[in-house]
């Protein structure tokens, strides 16, 4: 099956789960409308040992049944920092992804939030199901939040899965 394009900043974790026990292996992908701070949000994850999988456009495929993302081959490497430039910047191949962020200005958040996946493109029925959150991308702590759900989602880390054992 052909990759499918969609509309999204894409990084693996990298260090930046470091403080929640590691995850470094996830993908996350940054979903949003123009402007919503995806690049910029990425930018931050990068300054906590994130690496760059794509900026903006994101090719997702299929492989043993999981997400995974990779950039499309003009843009790998390339970080549009709004006010600065197009920069390249270290960055990744490919990453499976483990969560998916959909970033929308003045949001407010529940404490806890009622679980919701993202929505795969057409075809990618069979691919393991992906949380998704919403975030301000704005928000002071929001890289951070990203690195601690992430590492969640990926190592099992929340309450309901710790004592379920």
């Amino acid at each position: 099956m052909e990759p499918a394009t969609i509309h999204a900043t894409t990084i693996l974790l990298g260090d930046a789960g470091a403080a929640f026990g590691g995850g470094s292996d996830a993908g996350v992908l940054l979903l949003g409308k123009p402007g919503s701070g995806k690049s910029s949000l990425a930018l931050r994850l990068l300054t906590l040992g994130a690496q760059l999988i794509a900026d903006d456009r994101t090719h997702v495929f299929l492989r043993e049944n999981a997400l995974w993302a990779r950039a499309p081959a003009a843009i790998a490497g390339l970080l549009e920092v709004r006010g600065v430039g197009i920069l390249q910047v270290p960055h990744a191949d490919c990453a499976r992804i483990w969560l998916a962020v959909v970033l929308e200005p003045g949001v407010k958040n529940a404490r806890i939030p009622v679980p919701r996946y993202f929505e795969a493109p057409a075809g990618f029925a069979d691919a393991a199901a992906v949380p998704l959150i919403t975030l301000d991308g704005a928000n002071p702590a929001a890289a951070e939040r990203i690195a601690a759900a992430a590492a969640a989602f990926r190592l099992g880390l929340f309450r309901e899965q710790a004592h379920s054992g």
